[in-house]
């Protein structure tokens, strides 16, 4: 939240478990254009800032890959 943003979004995600996290952002074309979180994460709740003010309007992707889990989540930029 928020969703559209300008320039900066939290996002929050929670991890029942222990788990390697994997937290990057795509543009439309599908290239990665910044990695938010890379590392193992204690269980529970979590938010990550995502400060977009050197990228332009537009479609994102944010892919979560926790272990097994993946989920991929749209966010609009509007400057």
């Amino acid at each position: 939240y928020p969703n559209p943003f300008n320039p900066i979004t939290n996002i929050n995600f929670a991890l029942p478990i222990e788990s390697d996290l994997s937290l990057e952002v795509y543009n439309l074309q599908g290239r990665m254009v910044e990695v938010l979180a890379n590392g193992n994460m204690q269980a529970g709740y979590h938010s990550v800032v995502w400060n977009a003010d050197s990228h332009s309007s537009g479609v994102y992707f944010v892919k979560m890959i926790a272990g097994e889990y993946v989920s991929t989540q749209k966010l609009m930029l509007v400057k």
